[in-house]
């Protein structure tokens, strides 16, 4: 379903209006009054978080995100706050950068926070996005969505903020349904506080296993509700032992010790090379961009959250080369194009993100003619791999202890990850990874006319990057060898010649050939193996695509906090989904 902003709109006295739900977004007593008194003051905060190591707040409704940035700057200035705050938060209809502006210059008391929430505001697509703020000490996930994706969250919630306009302008955000699925998000001794006393949602939060009081309203509100879970709660799954060891320093290893360390942890790294990046992670250089398809599937929205998140994270590490110059995804023929065209129609997709450009439009985006229409992604663009993993092997400080340089064949640790790239295959024996060699073709700018932007149909060609644009990928099942092929090269320029014209094909060619692992889905495999044993793997060519996302994913796991996706997409790379299918495939079996 598109994503439709929230417009900007004022009611008579000034307060923000919504005029698809009538309703106002705040008192009209004072917003960030009303912030503090219904929300922080009715969850007992900010005593409830001192001396904790983290507290977790769920809100349902961001607005124009009052209720955070009160929150945080009650935390900011509490000596005594928790070590990190975590806000999750639901909004259908958020705000462009532009409107929060506006709205936010109403509240000047909340500047420097609303200074920062704008700097990394996401783009208005569905889906999750994780900010960082105050040096990561503070996390903003919010999920650009309908209410009804609260079930999918994954999360122990310490306070909970029930908001959103009136029960009877907007139902669905106060059903018995939807109060019953914020009571399985709710973490031992769990308080919820919200504006409404209306019966319905009184006796909602009852059924739901609250204890519900009244206390005194704010503004023209006469009472509010204040409520406790008092039904035995899930616990925190956390590892108590902040130690773990990585094995492999690619793209995959590297940023999951990044995630682990920027929370406290410390991690030895393991890597049988004497350098790290030296497998796939030591190509010349590599492309990053999403995918998109009419239904908006899960690949495409993992591929989203993956990309986005990742340039969340690349844009804070220093010595990383990179440039978001663009990647143009050709069409391959009259029905990728029409799909192409269906999907941008279908997601109503903002330009910044993706847009579907005329061969003559992505000709001007390429700098070069290109043979094709097809899809225009602004933001996307290439990267060197190895910039990447040094650079956040160094954000990890003391933190990291790197041995290298040694063949790892057995280890005896609580707490293993494997990062380990194409010698992945033994540990999921149910998921069927095949190896795939890769070769890549670095062709010198100087004897192709080289396009500005990366481009793809069926393989890729990158702009110079130190003089060299490279150009691929073979895609080789099940072939070991490691030697760079004539063959190979071959068919890099045949792929070459179906996005750009080339007049002399170069005499002499250099490439490089790296090995990755790919599961029957395509998706990668992230999460528990065994007891102590857990993965990051089977990346495929995507692993610039997916390393940051699936680093959080598996750094929030191991210390209990809110997963960084909703449930659909964490299934989607859980590594027992393969055992699953074929327990069932077995049990269908059985029937016959």
């Amino acid at each position: 379903m598109p994503l439709i902003p929230a417009r900007l709109e004022f009611a008579a006295d000034g307060t923000p209006w919504s005029e698809e739900f009538g309703d106002v977004y705040h008192s009209a007593a004072g917003g960030p009054a009303q912030a503090r008194h219904v929300f922080l003051a009715g969850n007992r905060l900010p005593e409830r978080w001192a001396g904790r190591e983290r507290f977790v707040i769920l809100e349902t409704g961001f607005g124009f995100g009052l209720n955070f940035l009160a929150t945080w700057q009650a935390w900011r200035r509490d000596p005594a706050r928790c070590g990190r705050l975590h806000f999750v938060s639901l909004e259908k209809h958020p705000f462009t950068l532009s409107s929060l502006g506006v709205l936010h210059s109403r509240y000047p008391e909340f500047e420097n926070e609303a200074a920062q929430l704008h700097a990394c505001w996401p783009m208005l697509v569905p889906g999750a996005h994780r900010l960082e703020l105050d040096a990561g000490r503070v996390v903003l996930t919010l999920f650009f969505s309908d209410i009804k994706l609260l079930r999918e969250l994954r999360l122990a919630a310490d306070a909970i903020y029930l908001d959103g306009f009136s029960p009877a302008r907007n139902p669905d955000m106060w059903s018995h349904a939807l109060l019953r699925a914020v009571s399985r998000l709710a973490g031992p001794g769990a308080t919820a506080a919200t504006w409404s006393v209306a019966a319905p949602v009184r006796a909602a939060l009852e059924s739901a296993g609250f204890a519900v009081e009244k206390a005194v309203g704010f503004g023209n509100k006469k009472e509010m509700l204040l409520a406790r879970y008092v039904r035995k709660a899930n616990p925190v799954s956390t590892s108590r032992r902040r130690n773990a060891v990585v094995i492999g320093a690619g793209l995959a290893g590297a940023a999951i010790c990044e995630r682990l360390c920027a929370r406290g942890w410390q991690v030895r790294l393991m890597e049988r090379h004497a350098i790290p990046a030296q497998e796939a992670s030591g190509n010349h250089a590599g492309s990053f961009h999403p995918l998109v398809t009419p239904d908006d599937s899960v690949f495409a929205r993992l591929t989203r959250c993956g990309f986005l998140y990742g340039l969340s994270r690349w844009r804070k590490l220093e010595s990383v080369r990179w440039d978001r110059c663009g990647v143009l995804q050709l069409a391959r023929d009259a029905k990728d194009e029409a799909s192409q065209r269906a999907s941008i129609a279908a997601l109503a997709l903002p330009a910044e993100y993706a847009q579907y450009v005329t061969r003559e439009e992505a000709s001007a985006h390429a700098g070069v003619p290109v043979k094709a229409a097809g899809l225009w992604f602004p933001e996307a663009g290439w990267i060197r791999p190895q910039s990447l993993v040094n650079a956040q092997l160094e954000a990890c400080g003391t933190r990291l202890e790197r041995i290298f340089g040694r063949e790892i064949h057995s280890i005896e640790d609580p707490l293993v990850i494997l990062a380990t790239a194409d010698d992945a295959l033994s540990p999921v024996p149910h998921a069927r990874l095949r190896r795939v060699r890769g070769q890549l073709t670095y062709i010198p700018a100087a004897a192709i006319e080289p396009p500005h932007a990366v481009v793809l149909r069926g393989g890729m060609v990158l702009p110079p990057v130190d003089g060299l644009c490279v150009v691929g990928a073979s895609f080789d099942l099940d072939d070991a060898d490691p030697a760079p092929r004539a063959s190979s090269h071959a068919g890099n320029l045949e792929r070459l010649e179906r996005i750009i014209a080339v007049k002399t094909r170069p005499r002499s060619l250099e490439g490089r050939v790296a090995f990755r692992t790919v599961a029957p889905d395509r998706l990668p495999l992230v999460g528990k193996l065994a007891e102590g044993v857990y993965g990051a793997l089977a990346y495929g060519s995507r692993g610039l695509l997916w390393s940051a996302l699936a680093a959080e994913v598996l750094a929030s796991e191991l210390e209990g906090d809110p997963m960084p996706v909703e449930g659909t997409l964490l299934d989607a790379l859980d590594p027992g989904r393969f055992a699953q299918r074929a327990r069932r495939r077995i049990g269908q079996s059985d029937k016959v």
